[in-house]
């Protein structure tokens, strides 16, 4: 079986073939696809390809927004901590660092996701074909390890909703492969606020005694003082890739990562604090040590084989392990009460799952038909423990127990899809999956005052896709799609009511949404123009009631829309010059005026959601900009820039985060010399030294919904790589 049959697009969840000519599909690849940059100096401009066994299929002929980032890109001039220094190009993905290590990325996608408080919500992640997305839809990213990205694909709009509990969409992250002759590399990186970053990476491709091996091992070490007060972390990264091709049909990858990540929490200020002391840490933050510590380890292995007549086996199953530990800064007095769970949240979770599909090429009225079919199986165990955070006079420490409940969420997903071509420029693609995520909760923690808060919840929707594609010529393509999909509440969502009491929110209900979008794509300059025009209506869309103190609550807000156009083109000017320009335009409203009592309180405006009002914590706007020399040998450089317009921080849209332009410049040299690559670079970021909100805190109960950016800051490195 030649390496990597399976198509670009398929996940372990979902596993959908987007918009690959039947033709082609049974030989695309997930773990190669990449956009292959224009050589240097050529005549013609080479087709921008989804790469398999060398049977390419055109991601011009994607009947989707997908925006595929090479991992070289992604490492090139950066310090290769954050997603958010190379995925600012993808139109409309607003990915915003939060320099807030205990609450990971900021990350929303055509405004959904952008009410998460910490972790990522309404986007799904994947790990090489492994969710990083747990069933009930919360995800993290702090276990990607950029040193080993291949590529990463990012799809928006309404084909996101066949992988399941999602409404913004989905980013994949795919590991490197072995190849000869083997490497082994070491990286440095050095930066304000201490930041340290250390690095090594070996890869090669052997053959064994029952077949060829392939393997990526990469580990990283990074550390940092923090931008503000009270805001160190540190993080230990390692991450691991293993191909065996036991024949021409069959083949075996072994996946597994660990993360363990300790870090302060300074939490968000108010906005006089925010202009005139950006840098400062919360007054409660210092008081009770706010912190989080993190551990997870998972692992995965997919089955790969190559059936007579074409047909494909693919099946996946992972298994991981989290455990986290957060303190937060919330007043003795609030947790007196006998309801209360207390100041530390103690989370132990375990989580598995597997997915088996079948593909098969088929032929309709003589014209070529794939079907993919497959049910996917995700699980989530939670350990959930709450504790006083003091003991006595000392704050900031594990005190007595108050919470103590076992929790299970869980899905088994079928799923069908078919891409039909209709004709030589006209094809037809259709998906249906049927989503049931059930929650449980087993309470543990019955006292006098606090009563058994047991329950359970059942969500369940049938999630249809379609799109027609036109292909005129090889060079241009036209496309309609539309979709429904659907967000249940998270496992932290439904931690707290808004009530007060005990137990879990399990009066919030799923939001459902109907997506469609008309799409273009060129050849054009160079380069690859996409432009995308789209419209999501959204029923019950969950919302932050409130957040304090580290602890948010969540309420269902009635019909929201999100109407949108994106543009981008990235390609290469002349030479070893290239390009990338991205633009994104969003206007994000609620349709129906909130009357939960949270919304009627007349003494905080800031509640009070209207109809007509902007969603928090997305913005109109977004403007990227990228220019770079990048020859394989000798001098380097590059500058780029980002606009991004204000932002609303809460529902009643009384305040908002200014807008602002920042820009970065980069310079660097690459030797080679025999078997030995030493490439060196150095940065400014934030070069003119523009004070604005990294990310928001939407609806923050206290009103400190900001969370400052760095200044003027720079960076530099080194990458050492000797060649066997």
């Amino acid at each position: 079986m030649p390496k990597r049959t399976v198509p670009t697009l398929w996940v372990a969840c979902g596993a959908w073939v987007l918009g690959v000519h039947p033709a082609a599909a049974s030989q695309a690849a997930p773990d190669q696809a990449k956009v292959e940059a224009p050589p240097a100096a050529v005549e013609t401009l080479p087709a921008i390809v989804i790469t398999s066994t060398r049977m390419d299929a055109s991601l011009l002929e994607t009947p989707a927004s997908v925006s595929l980032v090479d991992g070289e890109a992604m490492r090139n001039a950066r310090p290769r901590i954050n997603l958010s220094e190379s995925l600012g190009g993808v139109p409309g993905l607003q990915i915003q660092n939060r320099e807030n290590y205990a609450q990971d990325l900021q990350l929303s996608m055509r405004g959904y996701g952008a009410r998460s408080t910490f972790g990522v919500r309404g986007v799904r992640l994947y790990v090489d074909g492994i969710p990083a997305t747990m069933p009930d839809g919360q995800g993290q990213t702090s276990n990607i390890d950029i040193g080993s990205i291949d590529h990463v694909e990012v799809l928006r709009g309404p084909f996101s909703a066949l992988y399941g509990n999602s409404s913004g969409g989905v980013v994949q992250i795919f590991t490197e492969e072995g190849k000869a002759p083997p490497e082994l590399s070491s990286s440095f990186a050095a930066g304000s606020q201490g930041v340290r970053r250390y690095s090594m990476k070996a890869r090669g491709l052997t053959t064994t005694g029952t077949g060829d091996l392939d393997y990526v091992l990469s580990v990283n070490r990074f550390t940092t003082d923090g931008y503000r007060e009270h805001s160190a972390a540190r993080r230990t990264q390692g991450n691991a890739r293993l191909g065996l091709q036991l024949d021409d049909d069959t083949r075996l990858t072994l996946l597994a990562n660990t993360v363990s990540v300790r870090a302060d929490d300074p939490l968000g200020l108010d906005r006089a604090r925010f202009e005139d002391d950006p840098r400062s840490a919360v007054d409660n933050a210092t008081l009770y040590n706010t912190r989080k510590s993190v551990d997870q380890t998972q692992g995965g292995l997919i089955y790969e084989k190559r059936l007579p007549g074409g047909d494909q086996l693919r099946a996946m199953v992972y298994y991981g392990e989290r455990d986290m530990v957060q303190y937060q800064a919330i007043p003795v007095a609030a947790q007196r009460s006998p309801q209360h769970s207390g100041g530390v949240i103690d989370l132990s979770r375990r989580y598995a799952g597997a997915d088996l599909r079948w593909t098969r090429q088929l032929r309709l009225a003589d014209r070529p038909l794939t079907l993919v079919t497959g049910v996917a199986y995700d699980e989530l165990r939670e350990d959930r423990r709450g504790y006083e955070n003091f003991v006595g006079e000392q704050l900031g420490v594990k005190g007595a127990l108050r919470r103590n409940e076992n929790n299970k969420v869980w899905n088994l997903d079928p799923y069908l899809q078919a891409s039909w071509a209709l004709t030589e420029s006209w094809t037809l693609d259709a998906g249906l999956r049927y989503s049931r995520i059930r929650f449980r909760s087993e309470d543990h923690y019955v006292e006098p005052g606090n009563a058994d808060d047991s329950g359970k919840a059942t969500y369940r929707e049938w999630l249809p896709v379609g799109s027609l594609r036109w292909t005129p010529t090889s060079d241009l393509t036209f496309y309609v799609s539309a979709g429904k999909g659907f967000e249940t509440p998270t496992f932290n969502e439904l931690s707290y009511r808004n009530d007060g009491l005990g137990g879990l929110n399990f009066a919030l209900r799923p939001a459902t949404n109907v997506n469609v979008e008309v799409g273009a794509k060129a050849r054009l300059a160079g380069g690859v123009l996409t432009a995308a025009l789209y419209q999501s209506r959204t029923r019950d869309e969950i919302v932050a009631a409130d957040a304090s103190f580290g602890r948010t609550t969540y309420q269902n807000a009635g019909r929201t829309r999100r109407s949108g156009f994106e543009l981008a083109w990235d390609g290469t000017l002349v030479g070893h010059l290239k390009a990338q320009l991205a633009y994104g335009w969003l206007d994000a409203r609620y349709r129906d005026d909130c009357a939960t009592t949270s919304c009627l309180d007349a003494s905080r405006p800031d509640k009070q959601l209207r109809a007509g009002n902007r969603l928090p914590g997305v913005a109109r706007h977004a403007f990227y900009m990228s220019l770079d020399w990048l020859p394989e040998e000798g001098f380097r450089a590059g500058v780029d820039g980002r606009f991004l317009s204000r932002i609303p921080v809460n529902d009643g849209n009384t305040e908002w985060t200014p807008s602002y332009f920042v820009s970065g410049v980069h310079a660097g040299y690459v030797w080679k010399r025999g078997d030995w690559r030493l490439a060196s670079y150095a940065r400014i970021d934030n070069l003119f030294n523009r004070q604005y909100a990294g990310a928001v805190i939407v609806n923050e109960g206290n009103q400190r919904y900001y969370e400052p950016a760095v200044g003027r800051s720079w960076s530099a490195g080194l990458d050492l790589t000797y060649t066997f």
